[in-house]
């Protein structure tokens, strides 16, 4: 990642501050970097054709509604090209108490993306002194895609899943976006990422609108474990190295994990289904 990527990573893991001197006097973070700190903002427009094949790209993520609220889940294979770059990539990003986001794409400029929305909704939480209603959150990630149209158009590509559990309607709501920064909400279920087809034919078969949250759990281990079958970029469950994908279920009490116990009870079902003939 370039030298100021990482330095904005530092100052946000690290718990610090943007000084708010300056022009800008709005209530949004991520439009504060752009007007007074654009050193903070990485600049991507020097990467080459061949650095670009090197970055490490997410793969598969998916979300789905369910009866209480929505569930998001990735693998976590990342790849660069034909190569493996990670097995353990964290692709499932908690960016508030009651909204998740998904990434698939170049892995830095995409986990970058997801940590400055998590500050950007803290921020505006700070000074407005309420939460950005959910479809708010969603405008703020659109936002920020369409402002890395430049570097997408070089490889660099960002696009994420966002969902949540809208405290104001009382339900689930799940949107998919597209590199200039377009969204488009999604009434059921979405997948996107190398193995987002597979994924997403798996979920047509297996998802319904009054599902549990441990029926959930489940038909998002076998979409994710169809998309590895048909995919190679896609990791699946890896129960030899004990790596298993994130799963996090949001519902009006806020976002808990799936535990890997439970995802890998659901692939050892799968497995057995097909032994027996099974269609899982």
């Amino acid at each position: 990642e370039a030298r100021a990527s990482k330095n904005t990573v530092r100052l946000l893991s690290e718990g610090g501050t943007v000084p708010l001197r300056g022009s800008y006097q709005g209530s949004s973070f991520f439009e504060l970097l752009q007007v007074d700190h654009q050193h903070l903002v990485p600049d991507l427009s020097a990467w080459g054709k061949s650095a670009v094949d090197m970055v490490p790209h997410g793969t598969t993520v998916l979300t789905m509604k369910f009866g209480d609220g929505v569930l998001v889940a990735g693998d976590r294979l990342a790849t660069a090209g034909h190569s493996v770059a990670s097995r353990d990539v964290v692709k499932v990003f908690e960016t508030d108490p009651h909204s998740v986001m998904a990434i698939s794409g170049a892995a830095g400029p995409c986990i970058e993306m997801a940590r400055i929305l998590s500050v950007e909704l803290e921020h505006y939480e700070k000074l407005e002194g309420e939460p950005l209603e959910l479809e708010g959150k969603a405008n703020k990630l659109s936002q920020m895609i369409r402002a890395n149209l430049p570097a997408a158009m070089q490889g660099l590509a960002v696009v994420p899943l966002f969902a949540g559990f809208d405290t104001r309607r009382k339900t689930g709501r799940l949107w998919q976006f597209d590199i200039t920064g377009g969204r488009y909400e999604e009434g059921e279920f979405e997948a996107t990422g190398s193995g987002g087809l597979y994924a997403r034919e798996s979920l047509k078969h297996g998802w319904s609108a009054d599902l549990g949250r441990d029926q959930a759990v489940k038909v998002a281990v076998a979409a994710l474990t169809a998309a590895a079958d048909e995919d190679r970029a896609t990791g699946g469950v890896d129960l030899e190295r004990g790596i298993y994908p994130i799963i996090k279920v949001c519902t009006s009490d806020g976002h808990t994990d799936a535990s890997e116990e439970e995802i890998a009870g659901c692939y050892r079902a799968i497995l057995e289904a097909r032994s027996a003939g099974g269609n899982l």
